[in-house]
């Protein structure tokens, strides 16, 4: 079924340049900053921090490589738990097995998707009687929105636990007034190419504690001790940000604001269309949040459509449209096979059905109206299918 197979194609989340990048390209170039580090890196750095309200911020070369600086900087080591969201992208606990640790997933919560502070209590407190409290506790933002962070901190504080934020998919966001990210004693976020904004590639470190992200620096080029020559006491990586690539970034920053209004737009109209729909349920907003909105997400109940999500994905893929399932959680992954995994609660599941019923709808900020409604009509025609209601051209914009 293939039949709009040379329609042009729509992506998921898309790289959005603004037309400023070049001049900071440019100015890399013309002042031969070719190498890692560089002025471009230095600004963006303190761009990144001003935006978020930060002391501090280091700029490297992935999201996950920003992660396991934060994890080798608390000390974690072979043979350490470490607890983690579920419901994410494998980088958020990859770093865990770089450091020869223990993963343990905790399940997500019904109103933000992100990690149940039932669930996380109940591992501490299991942990506890064990002696074998966790050396951090990784907290995803999912798909924009943020967790519960006072419930979570306050169980973590409980316990002396240290929180790393991946806000790796919520730059722009916040919980009640505060960024995301820079709530725990580490934030995470990254500038891959479906971020909401992008570098190509890279991620920041950012933190309160200023000596610690100078300790973040130098480990991140290579351990180098201060020497004539090249010494070297400590495990190092070569994790610093490119100048040409944070020229970028510097560009990007400047539409930050703009980029999350967009997506929240994008999501508006999403909802307007398609919530009345019975069957469809949109990721929430948790009260007093803020949610960029990086991906617009929604869940199907196929017990009320009749439709599933695969069939929905596939209509959507043969009118050469991109989206996706929800993430699969972690603890379902094989290369976690066998992890300790905390559900929701015994008979609530919450990560695997968002799995199972989840849908990442195409939300990139430069995504135009008409290929909006092109995503639109299609999800509605599939949804009708079974009853021959009504048929909509995938041409023709419709407002409800």
């Amino acid at each position: 079924m293939n039949y709009l197979e040379n329609s042009p194609r729509i992506y998921l989340s898309p790289p959005h340049m603004s037309g400023n990048e070049q001049k900071y390209i440019n100015q890399a170039f013309e002042t031969n900053w070719i190498a890692p580090l560089g002025p471009n890196v230095d600004a963006f750095e303190r761009e990144l921090a001003n935006y978020v309200g930060v002391k501090e911020a280091v700029a490297v070369s992935s999201g996950t490589a920003a992660i396991h600086l934060a994890l080798s900087l608390l000390g974690v080591q072979q043979g350490d738990k470490v607890l983690c969201s579920s419901l994410t992208f494998v980088a958020s606990a990859n770093p865990i097995l770089y450091q020869g640790a223990e993963p343990i997933f905790i399940d997500s919560e019904p109103e933000t998707w992100n990690m149940s502070p039932q669930a996380l209590s109940r591992a501490l407190q299991d942990l506890a009687e064990k002696g074998e409290l966790p050396k951090a506790v990784i907290v995803v933002h999912l798909y924009g929105q943020s967790a519960k962070m006072d419930e979570i901190l306050e169980i973590c504080n409980q316990y002396e636990i240290p929180i790393i934020e991946d806000a790796a998919e919520s730059l722009g966001s916040s919980y009640k007034g505060i960024p995301t990210g820079t709530i725990g004693k580490f934030g995470v976020y990254s500038f891959n190419g479906n971020k909401i904004i992008t570098t190509s590639g890279g991620g920041m470190l950012v933190s309160n504690d200023s000596n610690v992200l100078k300790k973040a620096r130098f480990l991140a080029t290579q351990s180098r001790d201060p020497a004539p020559h090249y010494q070297h006491s400590t495990k190092g990586f070569n994790y610093r940000l490119s100048n040409i690539l944070a020229g970028i970034g510097r560009a990007q920053i400047e539409v930050l604001e703009d980029r999350v209004q967009a997506r929240r737009a994008k999501y508006d109209i999403y909802n307007q269309e398609l919530a009345n729909l019975p069957g469809v349920f949109f990721m929430p907003e948790l009260e007093n949040t803020r949610s960029n909105r990086w991906l617009t997400t929604l869940t199907i109940d196929e017990r009320v459509t009749q439709i599933s999500v695969e069939k929905i994905l596939e209509d959507l893929s043969c009118r050469n449209i991109e989206a996706r399932p929800v993430w699969k959680p972690l603890h379902l992954q094989p290369l976690f096979e066998g992890a300790k995994y905390y559900p929701h609660s015994e008979r609530e599941n919450i990560s695997e059905y968002l799995f199972n019923n989840g849908i990442c709808l195409p939300s990139g900020s430069s995504l135009t109206i008409e290929d909006q409604y092109r995503v639109i009509n299609c999800i509605k025609n599939t949804l009708n299918s079974r009853s021959d209601v009504f048929s909509i051209d995938d041409n023709k914009i419709l407002f409800s």
